[in-house]
């Protein structure tokens, strides 16, 4: 590697990775739809298809933005889920998280919860691209969990 590229890789803007948890069910089906119909979302996102997002529990997520993942995108069925009350759990697990992320010093827009249904190819590679810009806006998570300058929202 020659003394220019490496230059150039350390002035590169640190990229940024947003991960999206997705129902099964629901979104995963939607996300799979904007795929086969070559929808345009940012490179940087990493789908984990799971039977239903409230089988994490809180520390995960806390775990993820200490070891790289800058935002996190919780595409649920919503109401809909066929697994009763898990909609709701899932929201009262995501306020607990975002006090959590508020001591850490963590800004709570990186962490996101959204319904997509089977057929939102659409509204997922919106709210996706919406996290992604935010993401890249204020930069990595880091593994100090400190937003830069200390601020949280």
């Amino acid at each position: 590697m020659t003394a220019l590229a490496v230059e150039s890789l350390a002035t590169e803007a640190p990229t940024t990775r947003v991960l999206v948890l997705a129902s099964l069910l629901c979104a995963y089906p939607g996300i799979d739809s904007a795929g086969q119909a070559h929808l345009d979302y940012p490179a940087n996102t990493y789908v984990l298809p799971t039977p239903d997002p409230v089988m994490f529990p809180e520390r995960f997520y806390l775990y993820c933005f200490e070891h790289g993942i800058d935002g996190i995108l919780i595409a649920s069925c919503g109401t809909d889920s066929p697994y009763e009350g898990s909609y709701e759990q899932l929201a009262a697990r995501v306020s607990r998280v975002y006090a959590q992320m508020k001591e850490r010093g963590l800004d709570i827009r990186r962490l996101k919860l959204t319904a997509i249904c089977s057929v939102c190819s659409k509204a997922f590679v919106r709210e996706v691209g919406e996290l992604a810009q935010l993401v890249a806006e204020l930069g990595p998570a880091g593994s100090s969990g400190q937003e830069p300058g200390g601020q949280a929202s």
